[in-house]
């Protein structure tokens, strides 16, 4: 009897590249269930991916040190994978793909091989241009000569537990929205005046608004001022919610609204429309990959007054700076990405 094939997956970060890397994962596994898959994963990522089918996870904490490294040595024991996808190119991803004994070790393309990391790989995926994210990540499968999906699916693992949390939270509601306003870099935020104007709106439309966030002290500050609009929020789970709790929140609002962060790739995963807000990096390339019509974007204008050049022109992935950009994108954009976005009018 043949051995399955054994392949390992580094992908350590973020929210939403692990939500990207799922969409690969899932088309494995639904073309192959015969291949074993194991992931290393960080700590924060592991709580919303726990308990997804057919995959062993390893989890590293960033915060530990020479003894997280070795107790990821230790929880692989010495196993030989047929393949490993180094699919994260930051140098502490590198150095820790060495505790993996593998015979292929296949990683990006040589355009993105920062920090040194083709020396850790074999093997290189084909470069695309101007590909999103999660189209490079299907790059991985690829190599593996996996049949191609017409559109992505993503097996996300949520207990009845979290159903049911999510349930009793929004339960009265009737239709929702959620905003989700902070992104971890508050320059990536738009302007509380503009999260309000949306809130609004969408009360006119007959929506409850939920505002949705981490722990942490950008969100914090950041719905706190929204919250001092009285009768805006019909429900504020801010620091309130585990990351499995909050998908499926998520996963039951009509439509959300968020910047470049990671809630707006945990709802595009449920099949919830999002409406992005952008001004600093490409959405073409970062953006909630089911919801690309309805984001609201002045990234074009900006890298352009930078740069003096078209994006098409600059490297893929090129950012524009300053702290100040999403003041820029105006209110009315994206209120009329919000009505396409329900439905109110014909997609452009």
């Amino acid at each position: 009897m043949s051995q399955a094939f054994q392949l390992c997956i580094l992908r350590l970060s973020a929210i939403g590249d692990v939500c990207h890397a799922v969409a690969m994962v899932t088309r494995i596994r639904r073309h192959r269930p015969d291949i074993k898959i194991t992931w290393i994963i960080g700590k924060i990522e592991h709580q919303l991916l726990k308990g997804m089918p057919g995959v062993e996870f390893i989890v590293y904490d960033k915060k530990g040190g020479k003894q997280a490294k070795q107790a990821v040595k230790e929880a692989l024991g010495g196993r030989t994978f047929d393949a490993l996808f180094v699919m994260q190119v930051a140098l502490r991803a590198n150095l820790l793909s060495r505790v993996v004994k593998a015979k292929r070790r296949i990683g990006f393309d040589w355009k993105r091989s920062k920090e040194g990391h083709w020396l850790f790989t074999n093997e290189r995926i084909e470069a695309k241009k101007y590909a999103h994210v999660l189209e490079g990540f299907m790059g991985f499968a690829d190599k593996l000569g996996i049949p191609k999906d017409e559109t992505p699916q993503w097996d996300m693992p949520l207990d009845e537990a979290d159903w049911q949390w999510a349930k009793e939270q929004t339960a009265g509601l009737g239709q929702y929205a959620v905003i989700s306003p902070a992104a971890s870099k508050a320059e990536r935020n738009w302007t509380v005046h503009g999260y309000v104007a949306v809130a609004q709106h969408l009360i006119k439309n007959g929506y409850k608004v939920v505002l949705c966030g981490g722990p942490g002290p950008v969100d914090a500050a950041i719905s706190a001022e929204i919250l001092a609009t009285p009768d805006i929020i019909d429900l504020n789970l801010v620091a309130k919610t585990t990351l499995k709790q909050m998908l499926a929140v998520l996963a039951d609002a009509k439509l959300v609204i968020a910047p470049d962060t990671g809630p707006a790739h945990m709802a595009t995963t449920m099949g919830t429309p999002v409406v992005g807000l952008y001004a600093h990096s490409n959405y073409r390339r970062t953006g909630p990959y089911l919801s690309q019509d309805y984001v609201a974007s002045v990234y074009d204008v900006q890298i352009k007054g930078q740069k003096g050049k078209e994006w098409v022109y600059l490297p893929w992935g090129a950012r524009a700076k300053g702290k100040h950009l999403m003041t820029y994108l105006l209110v009315q954009t994206v209120l009329k990405k919000v009505d396409q976005a329900l439905g109110k009018l014909d997609s452009e």
